[in-house]
Protein backbone atom coordinates (compact mmCIF):
# COMPACT_ATOMS: atom_id res chain seq x y z
CA UNK A 1 0.00 0.00 0.00
CA UNK A 2 1.90 3.74 -1.12
CA UNK A 3 2.42 5.69 1.61
CA UNK A 4 -0.89 8.20 0.19
CA UNK A 5 -3.74 5.67 0.33
CA UNK A 6 -2.30 4.82 3.95
CA UNK A 7 -2.28 8.62 4.75
CA UNK A 8 -5.78 8.77 3.60
CA UNK A 9 -7.16 5.72 5.30
CA UNK A 10 -5.22 6.51 8.35
CA UNK A 11 -6.43 10.27 8.60
CA UNK A 12 -9.87 9.01 8.11
CA UNK A 13 -9.49 7.00 11.29
CA UNK A 14 -8.17 9.77 13.45
CA UNK A 15 -11.14 11.76 15.88
CA UNK A 16 -11.85 14.98 14.27
CA UNK A 17 -12.32 18.19 15.85
CA UNK A 18 -15.44 18.09 17.70
CA UNK A 19 -17.44 21.13 15.90
CA UNK A 20 -16.22 19.37 12.31
CA UNK A 21 -17.01 15.95 13.01
CA UNK A 22 -18.97 15.67 10.03
CA UNK A 23 -19.26 17.70 6.66
CA UNK A 24 -21.58 18.01 3.93
CA UNK A 25 -18.55 18.59 1.63
CA UNK A 26 -17.34 15.35 2.44
CA UNK A 27 -18.27 12.67 0.26
CA UNK A 28 -17.21 9.69 2.04
CA UNK A 29 -19.71 7.23 3.00
CA UNK A 30 -20.07 4.03 4.61
CA UNK A 31 -21.37 1.60 1.92
CA UNK A 32 -23.61 -0.59 4.81
CA UNK A 33 -24.96 2.68 6.21
CA UNK A 34 -25.15 5.56 3.80
CA UNK A 35 -23.81 8.08 6.90
CA UNK A 36 -20.71 9.84 6.88
CA UNK A 37 -20.83 10.40 10.52
CA UNK A 38 -18.41 8.65 13.27
CA UNK A 39 -15.56 9.31 10.99
CA UNK A 40 -12.93 7.85 13.52
CA UNK A 41 -14.70 4.68 12.95
CA UNK A 42 -15.20 4.81 9.32
CA UNK A 43 -12.39 3.74 7.26
CA UNK A 44 -11.23 3.19 3.66
CA UNK A 45 -10.62 -0.02 1.15
CA UNK A 46 -7.27 -0.33 0.29
CA UNK A 47 -8.58 -1.84 -2.61
CA UNK A 48 -11.96 0.31 -3.52
CA UNK A 49 -11.40 2.89 -1.15
CA UNK A 50 -14.89 2.63 -0.31
CA UNK A 51 -15.59 3.67 3.19
CA UNK A 52 -17.32 1.53 5.74
CA UNK A 53 -17.76 2.17 9.78
CA UNK A 54 -16.09 -0.62 11.63
CA UNK A 55 -19.44 -0.73 13.50
CA UNK A 56 -21.07 -1.70 10.39
CA UNK A 57 -18.85 -4.64 8.84
CA UNK A 58 -20.19 -7.98 10.39
CA UNK A 59 -18.69 -9.26 12.61
CA UNK A 60 -17.90 -5.72 14.19
CA UNK A 61 -14.23 -4.71 13.96
CA UNK A 62 -12.77 -3.76 17.76
CA UNK A 63 -10.57 -0.73 16.13
CA UNK A 64 -9.52 0.18 12.62
CA UNK A 65 -6.79 -2.35 11.85
CA UNK A 66 -3.02 -1.08 11.53
CA UNK A 67 -1.98 -2.98 7.82
CA UNK A 68 -3.87 -2.62 4.38
CA UNK A 69 -7.43 -3.79 5.47
CA UNK A 70 -9.88 -4.82 2.08
CA UNK A 71 -13.96 -4.90 2.27
CA UNK A 72 -15.55 -8.35 1.86
CA UNK A 73 -16.06 -7.67 -2.05
CA UNK A 74 -12.46 -6.79 -2.49
CA UNK A 75 -10.92 -9.45 -0.05
CA UNK A 76 -11.75 -12.43 -2.72
CA UNK A 77 -10.32 -10.53 -5.69
CA UNK A 78 -7.04 -9.61 -3.66
CA UNK A 79 -3.93 -11.93 -2.96
CA UNK A 80 -2.44 -9.83 -0.62
CA UNK A 81 -5.22 -8.92 1.44
CA UNK A 82 -5.31 -9.71 5.43
CA UNK A 83 -8.31 -12.12 6.32
CA UNK A 84 -12.00 -10.26 5.90
CA UNK A 85 -14.80 -11.01 9.10
CA UNK A 86 -16.58 -14.07 7.63
CA UNK A 87 -20.74 -14.24 8.68
CA UNK A 88 -20.39 -18.11 7.84
CA UNK A 89 -21.08 -20.00 10.91
CA UNK A 90 -17.79 -22.14 11.40
CA UNK A 91 -17.36 -25.95 10.83
CA UNK A 92 -17.89 -27.56 14.22
CA UNK A 93 -15.49 -29.56 16.16
CA UNK A 94 -16.57 -32.94 16.07
CA UNK A 95 -18.46 -33.66 19.31
CA UNK A 96 -15.78 -37.18 19.96
CA UNK A 97 -14.54 -37.58 23.23
CA UNK A 98 -11.20 -39.13 22.20
CA UNK A 99 -10.63 -35.99 19.64
CA UNK A 100 -11.49 -33.24 22.71
CA UNK A 101 -9.46 -34.98 25.36
CA UNK A 102 -6.38 -34.93 22.68
CA UNK A 103 -7.19 -31.20 21.67
CA UNK A 104 -6.90 -29.98 25.37
CA UNK A 105 -4.56 -32.49 26.81
CA UNK A 106 -6.83 -33.60 29.30
CA UNK A 107 -5.65 -36.30 31.74
CA UNK A 108 -6.68 -39.46 30.51
CA UNK A 109 -6.51 -40.59 34.13
CA UNK A 110 -7.87 -38.17 36.65
CA UNK A 111 -9.49 -40.81 39.29
CA UNK A 112 -6.44 -40.18 41.19
CA UNK A 113 -5.94 -36.49 40.85
CA UNK A 114 -9.21 -35.97 41.70
CA UNK A 115 -9.04 -38.32 44.78
CA UNK A 116 -6.21 -36.48 46.00
CA UNK A 117 -8.07 -33.18 45.54
CA UNK A 118 -10.67 -34.03 47.76
CA UNK A 119 -8.26 -34.86 50.34
CA UNK A 120 -6.85 -31.49 50.32
CA UNK A 121 -10.43 -30.08 50.34
CA UNK A 122 -10.77 -32.26 53.85
CA UNK A 123 -7.75 -31.43 55.22
CA UNK A 124 -8.52 -29.01 58.26
CA UNK A 125 -5.88 -26.83 59.46
CA UNK A 126 -3.97 -27.60 62.61
CA UNK A 127 -3.56 -24.88 65.43
CA UNK A 128 -6.16 -23.13 67.32
CA UNK A 129 -8.74 -21.35 66.37
CA UNK A 130 -8.54 -17.96 65.12
CA UNK A 131 -11.23 -15.37 64.44
CA UNK A 132 -10.77 -13.06 61.97
CA UNK A 133 -12.35 -10.67 59.78
CA UNK A 134 -14.45 -12.48 57.34
CA UNK A 135 -13.17 -11.53 53.59
CA UNK A 136 -14.32 -11.44 50.39
CA UNK A 137 -12.55 -14.62 48.62
CA UNK A 138 -12.26 -15.67 45.30
CA UNK A 139 -14.92 -19.32 44.63
CA UNK A 140 -13.18 -21.81 41.86
CA UNK A 141 -15.60 -22.36 38.80
CA UNK A 142 -18.78 -24.70 39.24
CA UNK A 143 -17.99 -27.43 36.37
CA UNK A 144 -21.45 -28.68 35.20
CA UNK A 145 -22.41 -32.15 36.39
CA UNK A 146 -23.04 -34.07 33.26
CA UNK A 147 -19.49 -35.33 31.52
CA UNK A 148 -21.68 -35.21 28.00
CA UNK A 149 -22.32 -31.59 28.58
CA UNK A 150 -18.74 -30.28 29.38
CA UNK A 151 -17.90 -31.91 26.30
CA UNK A 152 -20.36 -29.85 24.29
CA UNK A 153 -18.93 -27.09 26.48
CA UNK A 154 -14.91 -27.89 25.28
CA UNK A 155 -16.41 -28.92 21.50
CA UNK A 156 -17.50 -25.53 21.26
CA UNK A 157 -14.41 -23.84 22.57
CA UNK A 158 -12.04 -26.43 19.95
CA UNK A 159 -14.53 -24.84 17.31
CA UNK A 160 -13.43 -21.41 18.07
CA UNK A 161 -10.11 -22.05 18.47
CA UNK A 162 -9.44 -23.83 14.79
CA UNK A 163 -11.65 -21.36 13.44
CA UNK A 164 -9.31 -18.98 14.29
CA UNK A 165 -6.40 -20.78 14.05
CA UNK A 166 -5.11 -20.77 17.64
CA UNK A 167 -4.38 -23.73 19.77
CA UNK A 168 -5.77 -24.25 23.37
CA UNK A 169 -3.57 -23.02 26.46
CA UNK A 170 -4.17 -21.91 29.35
CA UNK A 171 -1.03 -20.37 30.65
CA UNK A 172 1.10 -17.22 29.74
CA UNK A 173 3.55 -18.49 27.14
CA UNK A 174 6.68 -16.39 26.16
CA UNK A 175 8.36 -17.92 22.98
CA UNK A 176 11.64 -16.73 21.62
CA UNK A 177 11.72 -13.19 20.05
CA UNK A 178 8.88 -12.22 22.28
CA UNK A 179 9.51 -10.91 25.95
CA UNK A 180 11.13 -13.41 28.47
CA UNK A 181 9.55 -14.84 31.23
CA UNK A 182 12.30 -12.54 33.50
CA UNK A 183 10.75 -9.34 32.04
CA UNK A 184 6.92 -10.59 34.01
CA UNK A 185 7.75 -9.14 37.40
CA UNK A 186 4.98 -7.15 38.87
CA UNK A 187 7.83 -5.06 41.15
CA UNK A 188 8.01 -2.99 37.57
CA UNK A 189 3.92 -2.23 37.67
CA UNK A 190 3.51 2.06 37.50
CA UNK A 191 2.04 2.45 41.44
CA UNK A 192 2.32 -1.40 42.19
CA UNK A 193 0.18 -3.80 41.50
CA UNK A 194 -2.67 -5.80 44.05
CA UNK A 195 -1.14 -9.15 45.70
CA UNK A 196 -3.51 -11.96 45.33
CA UNK A 197 -3.94 -13.92 48.85
CA UNK A 198 -2.74 -16.86 49.01
CA UNK A 199 -6.28 -18.69 49.13
CA UNK A 200 -7.33 -17.25 46.15
CA UNK A 201 -3.78 -18.60 44.79
CA UNK A 202 -4.85 -21.57 45.94
CA UNK A 203 -8.52 -21.14 44.48
CA UNK A 204 -6.64 -19.90 40.70
CA UNK A 205 -4.52 -23.42 41.06
CA UNK A 206 -7.77 -25.49 41.62
CA UNK A 207 -9.19 -24.59 38.57
CA UNK A 208 -6.26 -25.11 36.42
CA UNK A 209 -6.13 -29.06 38.00
CA UNK A 210 -9.52 -29.35 36.73
CA UNK A 211 -9.48 -27.77 33.60
CA UNK A 212 -6.28 -31.06 33.33
CA UNK A 213 -9.49 -33.13 34.45
CA UNK A 214 -11.29 -32.07 31.46
CA UNK A 215 -13.45 -30.50 34.30
CA UNK A 216 -14.28 -26.92 32.40
CA UNK A 217 -16.07 -23.82 33.50
CA UNK A 218 -19.76 -24.20 32.71
CA UNK A 219 -19.70 -21.82 29.58
CA UNK A 220 -19.92 -21.80 25.84
CA UNK A 221 -18.63 -20.09 22.68
CA UNK A 222 -21.58 -19.20 20.43
CA UNK A 223 -21.17 -17.50 16.86
CA UNK A 224 -22.91 -14.15 16.55
CA UNK A 225 -22.66 -12.28 12.96
CA UNK A 226 -22.58 -9.66 14.61
CA UNK A 227 -19.84 -10.00 17.69
CA UNK A 228 -18.33 -13.08 15.91
CA UNK A 229 -17.46 -15.51 18.50
CA UNK A 230 -18.80 -14.55 22.05
CA UNK A 231 -19.30 -16.81 25.41
CA UNK A 232 -22.52 -17.70 27.13
CA UNK A 233 -22.94 -18.73 30.66
CA UNK A 234 -24.46 -22.68 30.35
CA UNK A 235 -25.13 -23.02 33.96
CA UNK A 236 -25.73 -20.47 36.98
CA UNK A 237 -22.63 -18.59 38.16
CA UNK A 238 -22.14 -16.75 41.19
CA UNK A 239 -20.45 -13.44 41.97
CA UNK A 240 -16.36 -13.91 42.41
CA UNK A 241 -16.50 -17.07 40.68
CA UNK A 242 -13.14 -17.30 38.92
CA UNK A 243 -14.31 -17.53 35.54
CA UNK A 244 -10.60 -18.30 33.82
CA UNK A 245 -7.28 -16.49 33.64
CA UNK A 246 -6.90 -14.52 30.35
CA UNK A 247 -3.74 -16.17 28.66
CA UNK A 248 -1.41 -16.21 25.72
CA UNK A 249 1.61 -15.03 24.26
CA UNK A 250 3.88 -12.85 26.57
CA UNK A 251 5.39 -9.65 24.26
CA UNK A 252 6.45 -5.92 24.56
CA UNK A 253 3.38 -3.33 24.38
CA UNK A 254 6.25 -1.87 22.05
CA UNK A 255 6.08 -4.26 19.46
CA UNK A 256 2.70 -4.56 19.40
CA UNK A 257 1.94 -1.13 18.86
CA UNK A 258 0.80 -1.60 15.40
CA UNK A 259 -0.07 -5.35 15.46
CA UNK A 260 -3.93 -6.01 14.24
CA UNK A 261 -4.31 -8.15 16.99
CA UNK A 262 -8.21 -7.51 18.32
CA UNK A 263 -7.65 -9.24 21.37
CA UNK A 264 -4.29 -7.92 23.25
CA UNK A 265 -4.51 -7.56 26.98
CA UNK A 266 -2.61 -5.08 29.06
CA UNK A 267 -0.03 -7.53 31.31
CA UNK A 268 2.30 -5.10 32.46
CA UNK A 269 1.89 -1.17 32.82
CA UNK A 270 5.57 -0.26 33.67
CA UNK A 271 6.55 3.20 34.79
CA UNK A 272 9.39 3.05 32.00
CA UNK A 273 7.25 2.22 28.63
CA UNK A 274 9.71 -0.64 27.10
CA UNK A 275 8.74 -2.53 30.44
CA UNK A 276 5.19 -2.94 29.52
CA UNK A 277 3.82 -5.97 28.70
CA UNK A 278 0.71 -7.09 26.65
CA UNK A 279 -0.97 -10.73 26.36
CA UNK A 280 -1.24 -11.92 22.32
CA UNK A 281 -4.09 -14.63 22.77
CA UNK A 282 -3.50 -15.21 18.80
CA UNK A 283 -1.83 -18.47 18.39
CA UNK A 284 -2.37 -20.25 21.60
CA UNK A 285 -5.16 -19.00 24.17
CA UNK A 286 -8.28 -20.40 26.12
CA UNK A 287 -12.04 -19.26 26.68
CA UNK A 288 -10.60 -15.71 27.81
CA UNK A 289 -10.03 -14.66 23.78
CA UNK A 290 -13.59 -15.07 23.21
CA UNK A 291 -15.03 -13.08 25.98
CA UNK A 292 -16.43 -9.81 25.22
CA UNK A 293 -14.65 -6.64 25.91
CA UNK A 294 -16.59 -4.50 23.17
CA UNK A 295 -20.11 -3.95 22.64
CA UNK A 296 -20.83 -3.97 26.71
CA UNK A 297 -23.55 -1.20 26.50
CA UNK A 298 -26.78 -0.93 25.96
CA UNK A 299 -28.19 1.34 23.43
CA UNK A 300 -28.91 3.37 26.48
CA UNK A 301 -25.55 3.77 27.71
CA UNK A 302 -26.06 0.81 30.45
CA UNK A 303 -23.08 -1.54 31.31
CA UNK A 304 -23.86 -4.90 30.28
CA UNK A 305 -20.62 -5.72 32.21
CA UNK A 306 -20.29 -8.94 34.11
CA UNK A 307 -16.77 -9.73 34.62
CA UNK A 308 -13.99 -7.80 35.98
CA UNK A 309 -10.58 -7.70 34.78
CA UNK A 310 -7.91 -7.30 37.13
CA UNK A 311 -4.16 -7.54 37.21
CA UNK A 312 -2.85 -9.31 40.00
CA UNK A 313 0.75 -10.26 41.70
CA UNK A 314 1.05 -14.14 41.70
CA UNK A 315 4.28 -14.77 43.38
CA UNK A 316 6.15 -11.98 41.97
CA UNK A 317 4.66 -12.35 38.64
CA UNK A 318 1.61 -10.63 36.61
CA UNK A 319 -1.09 -12.35 35.70
CA UNK A 320 -4.67 -11.17 34.38
CA UNK A 321 -7.96 -12.69 35.85
CA UNK A 322 -11.65 -12.46 34.40
CA UNK A 323 -13.72 -12.98 37.79
CA UNK A 324 -18.02 -12.76 37.91
CA UNK A 325 -18.34 -9.16 39.48
CA UNK A 326 -22.06 -10.29 40.24
CA UNK A 327 -24.50 -13.56 39.63
CA UNK A 328 -24.36 -14.24 36.29
CA UNK A 329 -27.85 -16.32 34.78
CA UNK A 330 -27.35 -19.34 32.64
CA UNK A 331 -27.92 -18.03 28.94
CA UNK A 332 -26.50 -14.58 29.83
CA UNK A 333 -23.61 -13.79 27.93
CA UNK A 334 -20.35 -12.56 29.41
CA UNK A 335 -18.80 -8.72 29.03
CA UNK A 336 -15.61 -7.02 30.61
CA UNK A 337 -13.87 -3.68 30.36
CA UNK A 338 -10.45 -3.97 29.37
CA UNK A 339 -7.84 -3.41 32.20
CA UNK A 340 -5.23 -1.00 31.05
CA UNK A 341 -5.84 2.90 31.47
CA UNK A 342 -4.57 3.60 27.73
CA UNK A 343 -7.77 3.31 25.82
CA UNK A 344 -7.34 1.71 23.09
CA UNK A 345 -10.09 -0.32 22.71
CA UNK A 346 -13.41 1.35 22.30
CA UNK A 347 -15.83 -0.39 24.50
CA UNK A 348 -19.05 1.73 24.03
CA UNK A 349 -21.79 0.19 22.21
CA UNK A 350 -21.30 -0.47 18.71
CA UNK A 351 -24.97 -1.77 17.51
Amino acid sequence: MGAASQLRRRTRARPPPREEAYSDDDDVRCEACGSGEAAAELMLCDGCDRGFHIFCLRPILPRVPAGDWFCPSCHSASSKSAPAPSTKKPKQFPLVQTKIVDFFKIQRNPAAAESSELKKRRRKPAGALVVAKKKRKLMPFNPSEDPARRLCQMASLATALTATGAVFSNQLTYQPGMAPRSANRAAFEAGGMQVLPKEDVETLNQCKRMMERGECPPLLVVYDPVEGFTVEADRFIKDLTIITEYVGDVDYLRSREHDDGDSMMTLLSASSPARSLVICPDRRSNIARFINGINNHTPEGRKKQNLKCVRYDVSGECRVLLVANRDISKGERLYYDYNGSEHEYPTHHFV
